[in-house]
C-alpha cells in the first residue's frame, strides 16, 4: 500500500467522496464467505472514543442492516460483527473501522451457547445486577459490567437487559449507541491513551458485546501465555471489582 494513502479515505477512488458510514468489501477476505469492512467515519484519525452518539447510531444501523441481509442468505450460518483496534492487536490501518463476517458454519462457541437448555447470560446478568459492585454503566436497555469471570484485565461486557437475540430485535439503537460510546470513552480515559482491544457482538442466544482490552497497565500489555493459551486458565492481573471501580472513575 502506498505511503500516506488510505483506501477508506474520500479521494482514494475506493470509497464515495462523501459518506457518513460505509460498507466496504474486504480486500483480503479471511475465508470463503462474506467478509465486510464497516467504515465508521470518513475521518482518518478519528478515534471510536471521539465519535458522537449520532455517529455510533449510524454505525449500529449499518451493523443491523448487514446482519439482516447476511442472515437471509442460506449459505451464511452465523453473522459476527467485531472490531480489532490498535497495533497491539495487529491492526495496520488506523482509519476507524470494524468488520462483519458471514460464517459458512456455526462457530463452536456459538454452537455450545445454542445447545444450552437455559440462557446462561440471563443468569449472569441477574447476578451482576444484584451484586452491583462490578457494574460500570447502565441505561434502561443495557448494562455494562466487568464480569466476575473476566479473562483480560479491564474486560467489560454489555448485556441487553431484556432477553433479545440480536441487533434486529433491539427496540432502541440509540440506547446501544449511548452505552457503547460510554465504554469506549472510559477505555481511552483509563490510561489516557487509546486502548488496544477487541470488540465482539454476540447474537442468536442473548445479545451482548464483549470488550477484550490488551493493557494491564499504562505501559504494560496483557499476553495470553502458556497457562492461558494451553490450559484455558486465565490469571487475573486486576480483580474484577477493582477494575470496575477504576473504569467507573475514568
Amino acid at each position: 500500500m502506498p505511503e500516506n494513502w488510505c483506501p477508506f479515505c474520500p479521494g482514494s477512488g475506493r470509497v464515495p467522496e462523501h459518506y457518513d458510514v460505509w460498507l466496504y468489501p474486504n480486500d483480503f477476505p479471511a475465508f470463503e464467505g462474506a467478509c465486510d469492512v464497516v467504515l465508521y467515519s470518513p475521518e482518518h484519525h478519528l478515534l471510536p472514543s471521539e465519535m458522537s452518539l449520532e455517529q455510533w447510531r449510524k454505525v449500529i444501523e449499518l451493523w443491523t442492516k448487514r446482519t439482516v441481509e447476511l442472515a437471509a442468505d442460506p449459505n451464511v450460518k452465523y453473522v459476527m460483527v467485531f472490531e480489532n483496534a490498535g497495533e497491539a492487536v495487529g491492526v495496520t490501518m488506523p482509519h476507524p473501522h470494524g468488520q462483519i463476517y458471514g460464517f459458512p458454519f456455526i462457530p463452536p462457541r456459538v454452537e455450545r451457547e445454542l445447545q444450552a437448555p437455559q440462557c446462561a447470560h440471563c443468569s449472569v446478568l441477574e447476578d451482576e445486577m444484584t451484586n452491583g459492585t462490578r457494574i460500570v454503566a447502565k441505561n434502561e436497555l443495557f448494562c455494562a459490567f466487568v464480569p466476575y469471570f473476566a479473562r483480560f484485565p479491564y474486560e467489560m461486557q454489555i448485556y441487553s437487559r431484556a432477553h433479545l437475540r440480536g441487533l434486529a430485535d433491539l427496540p432502541d439503537r440509540r440506547a446501544l449507541a449511548e452505552i457503547v460510546s460510554i465504554v469506549r470513552k472510559k477505555y481511552d480515559a483509563l490510561f489516557r491513551s487509546p486502548m488496544p482491544l477487541m470488540m465482539i457482538l454476540h447474537q442468536e442466544r442473548h445479545f451482548y458485546i464483549e470488550f477484550l482490552p490488551l493493557r494491564r497497565g499504562a505501559n504494560k500489555l496483557k499476553y495470553l501465555a502458556a497457562v492461558e493459551t494451553s490450559m484455558w486458565t486465565f490469571l487475573e492481573d486486576v480483580i474484577p471489582e477493582q477494575a470496575a471501580e477504576e473504569l467507573r472513575r475514568a
